[in-house]
C-alpha cells in the first residue's frame, strides 16, 4: 500500500461450493468475515502504575508482544535505474570495487540480491558500478589499475543499498529490460523456459481435474460409440459396461469429438459440458501465456535513457515496541511507554493478568465516556462468549450494560479489586477492568527514529538538509537558540550556528583539527551570511566586508 504495508487477502470459500449474490468469498487485510477488523480485544484496567501512564502514555503486557497480538507486516519497495551516461552505460554487475566479499555473498551473477536474503542497513540490494569520466587518478587508484588492469579504477560503486532503519527480508526482486539490451539475453531464455514450464503444468492440471471428473460419470455405464480420433477405431467395445480399469486406462485427449459416450443421453450432455469448460479454460491459458511470452521478447517500456530497472521488495516483522501508538475506538489514542512482564502486571482474582493499563485521567477531562461503556459491556459479553454490536445513536443504555454484568455475576459497578503482580497484595481501591477494542496505529517509532552524522547540504544557503527522508538535521529554531543564550552556553551555541550549520570552511577546518588532536580554530562567516549580501545586491545595495586594514573608499 502507500504505507507500506502489506494486502493479504484471504478466500473464505473453497473450489467448487456454490455461492450467492451478496455472500463474502475473500477476506482483505482489515476485514474478518466481511466485518472492519483493525484492531484486538484485549483486557485493560483503567489505574495509575508507578507513573508510566502519565500524559496518556500506554503501559502493555509482555504477552501482546509475545503472542505476536499487534505484530505487523510492512513491505517496502526499492528501485534503481541502470542509465546510459556520457562516459559509457552503467552495468549491473557482482563485480564491485572496494567491496568484501561477504557484501556481495546473496548476489546472484545479475548482481540483484537473491529472494529470501535477509538484509539490514547498508546491505547491498542491487550491484551497480558507473564509469568514471577522464579525471586525475589518486596514488591508491593509480596502484589499483597496476594490480587488477584498466576494469579497477575506471568506475565507481553506485549500488541499491539499504537505508537506515530497515531490517528484513527479500521477498521479491524485478529486473526489467530495454530490447536487445545484451545483459538481459540469458536471463530472457530462462524466464521464456520457466513461463512455458508453468504453462505446460497448469494445462496438465486442468487435464487431470477433467479427466477424473469424466471418468467418475462414465464408470458402470454402457458404452456406445468412443472412438479414437487417431485411428478411428472404438476405444471401447460399442455395448460393454465401462469397469474402472477401463476407465482409468482410457485417453480422453484421443477421444474423438463426435463421440457418443454411453447409452445414457444426459451422461453424455455432462461430459460434453465438462469438456467445453477444460477447453475454454485451457485457451484463456494459452492466451494469457502468449501474452507474457511477447511481453519478455519485445521487452519493457522503460523511461528515455534507462537500460535496465531493478525493483527489490523488503519484508519487515515489527512487533509492538516502546514509543509505538496506539488507540481506542473514541480517541483514547496513546504512547507505549513500558512493556511490563506478564508476571508483574496487575491481575485479576482468578490469576488473569491485564493486557493495557490506561491512565484513567484520560477520561474526565475529554468527556468521552464512551470508553468506559465499552469496557464495562466488553467483559460482560466476553464472559457469556458473544459478540455484541452497539450501533450509534441506539446503542446499549447503562441500565442494560449493568444488567449484563449481573447475568455473569459481576459488580454493576463494572470494578474490581486487582492485585499487584509485583508484591500480590491488593491495591487499596476497586479498578475498572473490562475488554475494549484497541489498534496499532501507523505511526511506529521504528519509522520515526532519525539520527544524522554527516549528511546533504542544501546547495543554496549550505545548511543541512531537513527530514529523514533526505537524511537531513534537526531545525535549531529561536527558542532553541533562547535556551543556550540564558543557559551561557556560548561555545556551543557557536558551533551549532556556525560549523554544524553553514560555515563551509570551518567544517573542514574542524575535521582537521579533530583528526590532528589540535583546538579548533575561529569559526568562519557563515554561507547564510552571504546570501543574504547577494539578496541585498539584487536589490541594488551594495554590501561589502571589509577587514581593519581596508578602508571605505
Amino acid at each position: 500500500t502507500n504505507q507500506n504495508t502489506m494486502i493479504n487477502q484471504r478466500p473464505l470459500v473453497k473450489p467448487g461450493e456454490k455461492v450467492e449474490a451478496g455472500q463474502i468469498i475473500a477476506d482483505g487485510v482489515a476485514t474478518k468475515y466481511g466485518e472492519l477488523a483493525l484492531g484486538r480485544n484485549v483486557l485493560v484496567a483503567f489505574m495509575s502504575w508507578h507513573g508510566y501512564n502519565f500524559e496518556d502514555a500506554v503501559i502493555i503486557s509482555e504477552r501482546l508482544v509475545r503472542d505476536d497480538v499487534y505484530t505487523s507486516v510492512h513491505i517496502e519497495d526499492f528501485d534503481m535505474q541502470v542509465r546510459e551516461t556520457k562516459v559509457g552505460p552503467e552495468e549491473l554487475t557482482r563485480e564491485i570495487p572496494s567491496v568484501s566479499a561477504d557484501a556481495v555473498k546473496d548476489l546472484d551473477e545479475n548482481g540483484i540480491v537473491r529472494v529470501g536474503a535477509h538484509v539490514e542497513s547498508g546491505d547491498i540490494l542491487a550491484g551497480k558500478v558507473t564509469p568514471k569520466g577522464e579525471t586525475e587518478l589518486t596514488p591508491e587508484m593509480r596502484l589499483l589499475k597496476a594490480v587488477f588492469g584498466e576494469r579497477a579504477g575506471d568506475v565507481k560503486d553506485t549500488s541499491l543499498r539499504v537505508p537506515p532503519g530497515i531490517k528484513g527480508v527479500v521477498i521479491d526482486t524485478l529486473l526489467l529490460s530495454r530490447r536487445g539490451y545484451h545483459k538481459g539475453r540469458r536471463r530472457e531464455k530462462d524466464l521464456l523456459k520457466k513461463l512455458e514450464q508453468e504453462f505446460n503444468e497448469k494445462v496438465a492440471q486442468i487435464k487431470a481435474k477433467r479427466d477424473k471428473k469424466i471418468r467418475e460419470i462414465i464408470v458402470d455405464h454402457r458404452a456406445k460409440n468412443i472412438i479414437s480420433a487417431t485411428t478411428g477405431k472404438p476405444l471401447i467395445k460399442p455395448g460393454a459396461r465401462i469397469s474402472k480399469r477401463a476407465a482409468s486406462m482410457l485417453n480422453i485427449d484421443d477421444v474423438a469429438p463426435e463421440s457418443e459416450w454411453t447409452d445414457d443421453e444426459t451422461i453424455n450432455v455432462r461430459v460434453k459440458k465438462i469438456l467445453a469448460q477444460a477447453e475454454e479454460l485451457i485457451k484463456a491459458a494459452e492466451e494469457a501465456y502468449l501474452l507474457d511470452r511477447d511481453k519478455i521478447i519485445r521487452g519493457d517500456e522503460l523511461p528515455p535513457g534507462t537500460i535496465q530497472l531493478v525493483k527489490v521488495n523488503v519484508a519487515m516483522k515489527r512487533k509492538i515496541s516502546v514509543g509505538d501508538k496506539m488507540a481506542g475506538r473514541h480517541g483514547n489514542k496513546g504512547v507505549v511507554s513500558i512493556i511490563v512482564p506478564i508476571e508483574d502486571m496487575p491481575y485479576l482474582e482468578d490469576g488473569t493478568p491485564v493486557d493495557i493499563i490506561l491512565n484513567p485521567l484520560g477520561v474526565p477531562s475529554r468527556m468521552n465516556i464512551g470508553q468506559i461503556l465499552e469496557t464495562h459491556l466488553g467483559w460482560a459479553m466476553k464472559e457469556q462468549g458473544l459478540y455484541c454490536a452497539s450501533p450509534v445513536f441506539n446503542g446499549a443504555t447503562v441500565e442494560e450494560i449493568k444488567e449484563e454484568l449481573k447475568k455473569v455475576g459481576k459488580d454493576p459497578s463494572g470494578k474490581v479489586i486487582l492485585y499487584d503482580g509485583r508484591t500480590g497484595e491488593p491495591f487499596p481501591e476497586p479498578v475498572t477492568v473490562g475488554y475494549m477494542y484497541i489498534m496499532k496505529l501507523i505511526h511506529l517509532a521504528d519509522d520515526k527514529i532519525h539520527a544524522r552524522s554527516i549528511g546533504p547540504y542544501s546547495l543554496v544557503t549550505q545548511q543541512p538538509l531537513s527530514g529523514k527522508a533526505q537524511f537531513g538535521g534537526q531545525r535549531f529554531g529561536e527558542m532553541e537558540v533562547w535556551a543556550l543564550e540564558a543557559y551561557g552556553a556560548a561555545y556551543t551555541l557557536q558551533e551549532m550556528l556556525t560549523i554544524k550549520s553553514d560555515d563551509v570552511q570551518g567544517r573542514t577546518k574542524i575535521y582537521n583539527a579533530i583528526v590532528k588532536g589540535e583546538n579548533p580554530p575561529e569559526p568562519g562567516i557563515p554561507e547564510s551570511f552571504n546570501v543574504l549580501v547577494k539578496e541585498l545586491q539584487a536589490l541594488c545595495i551594495d554590501v561589502r566586508l571589509l577587514t581593519k586594514e581596508e578602508e571605505i573608499e
